[in-house]
């Protein structure tokens, strides 16, 4: 009999860690082949313009080749590939250093810590708000929306149901206060800042969440852990890997949303 061999796979690096170091290597790559290619330009420090919109353009093709051997999301592929051809083109700019300051403000106000929670800013629409408002049981009930972004989803349901609770969570300050000031006129809406890892569950009847399919495993694992026999999670646009919902629900809008529906709390 053989023994039996386990295959060890790494543990894949956290996006932003990927991004730096896929821009390092991009980097020192791109020197490598500027010096071999142009050594008299780099000994004399003369280089035009051009010249250097051309070495930006290199690292940002080099960058994105690191990325992609380290399996990072394809969307990371564009943004190495216009970062440094960008950043070169900006510093050409007349443009105060505070606006640049004020620019990264404003985006890690909204977006906050994407980089670790591995969640974009997803907006639920009209369409699917209405969806998701005739899977809502008849009686009056409590829900919570995983992430609520600017608040848009539990508006139109609080409006739609004022027998029902509503609770949204949401970690970035900014799209939070935008939220917090969308649904305060609505006695049945409230809106929380803070991380939704922490929150317990199985207070809600019915669960929605427009994630990302990064976290969702884990999503599950909660949600099997605290949710009610009869509760329903609701997962805009993203599975559970290897879990089967109860049923789907297709939604009539531009990007064919589907709304994958669970019952964590039936097994």
């Amino acid at each position: 009999m053989k023994p039996r061999t386990s295959r060890w796979e790494p543990e894949p690096l956290p996006p932003l860690r990927a991004a730096v170091i896929a821009q390092i290597l991009g980097g020192l790559i791109a020197l490598g082949l500027v010096a071999l290619i142009f050594p008299n330009v780099l000994r004399s420090g003369d280089a035009s313009p051009a010249f250097l919109l051309g070495a930006a353009v290199t690292q940002g093709l080099c960058a994105a080749f690191v990325s992609h051997k380290l399996e990072a999301p394809r969307w990371w592929l564009l943004i190495h590939l216009g970062f440094m051809p960008l950043a070169v083109l900006a510093s050409r700019l007349a443009i105060a250093p505070l606006w640049y300051l004020a620019g990264f403000v404003l985006l890690l106000l909204v977006f906050w810590r994407t980089d670790k929670s591995r969640v974009p800013l997803y907006l639920t629409n009209a369409a699917t708000a209405e969806a998701v408002a005739a899977l809502l049981p008849a009686t009056p009930c409590h829900v919570i929306d995983l992430g609520c972004g600017n608040g848009g989803l539990l508006r139109r349901l609080a409006i739609v149901r004022p027998d029902c609770e509503f609770l949204g969570v949401e970690h970035a300050p900014l799209t939070w206060l935008w939220a917090r000031l969308a649904t305060m006129s609505l006695p049945n809406c409230r809106v929380r800042l803070g991380d939704f890892w922490g929150q317990n569950l199985g207070l809600f009847d019915v669960v929605y969440a427009f994630l990302s399919p990064a976290p969702m495993a884990r999503l599950w694992a909660k949600a099997g852990a605290e949710m009610r026999p009869g509760s329903l999670l609701v997962s805009n646009s993203f599975n559970i890997p290897g879990i089967e919902p109860a049923s789907t629900v297709e939604v009539a809008d531009s990007r064919t949303t589907r709304l994958y529906l669970y019952r964590p709390g039936a097994g």
